[in-house]
């Protein structure tokens, strides 16, 4: 399904977590090479070519070389002042970034650049066949990205404290969420180290 096709994708939003600091990689790692261009923009046209209708990049470290790079998508932004906290604060501000009205949100981390198109859509589809308000992408039994929340949690999110993450929510309503098996291990895998960048590099 592309990107409006029909009605039914209405306010679904990706949030696309790209604000850390890249400590381990000691170089903003979304900016580095990968498949004929960044990761961040790897991880923005995989995106881009499913069901979800908008998506939301938050920013942080690095934030103004990144808007150079991403500037000629179709896609928002905004700005975590709080990224040195972590990843649940740029969580928190992606989704206080939302219309009101907003569906549900598939939240992806910046640097996972091995995720195709297909896998977002399998996770839509799912969705869109289940009553459940947060869906899973599961590979060899282990929950990896994109995950998809409903509108339902935003109360919920904002109430997270330090040190917490969206697996808490998942832990305290379990009986509203849907696991969905996928058989690409890059819902899994994220760059952090060099190591890592050369290994998935490789792959390509």
């Amino acid at each position: 399904m592309k990107k409006n096709e029909d009605n039914h994708g209405s306010g679904l939003w990706a949030i696309i977590l790209a604000a850390g600091e890249s400590k381990r990689m000691e170089t903003p790692k979304m900016l580095l090479p990968f498949n004929g261009k960044t990761i961040i923009e790897n991880v923005i046209e995989n995106v881009t070519g499913t069901g979800v209708n908008k998506t939301m990049v938050v920013l942080g470290a690095s934030k103004d070389d990144i808007l150079k790079v991403i500037g000629k998508y179709s896609v928002e932004h905004c700005y975590n002042q709080d990224y040195k906290q972590g990843m649940l604060s740029s969580v928190k501000c992606g989704f206080r970034s939302l219309p009101e009205d907003f569906e549900a949100a598939l939240v992806f981390l910046g640097d996972q650049p091995m995720i195709p198109a297909e896998v977002t859509d399998v996770i839509i589809s799912a969705y869109r066949n289940s009553k459940k308000s947060i869906v899973l992408p599961v590979y060899n039994k282990k929950h990896g990205h994109p995950l998809l929340i409903t509108s339902k949690y935003r109360d919920e999110i904002e109430k997270l404290k330090s040190g917490e993450s969206l697996r808490f929510i998942i832990q305290r309503f379990p009986s509203d969420v849907l696991e969905v098996k996928i058989k690409t291990p890059g819902i899994l895998k994220d760059i952090d180290t060099m190591e890592d960048y050369f290994k998935e590099l490789n792959q390509i």
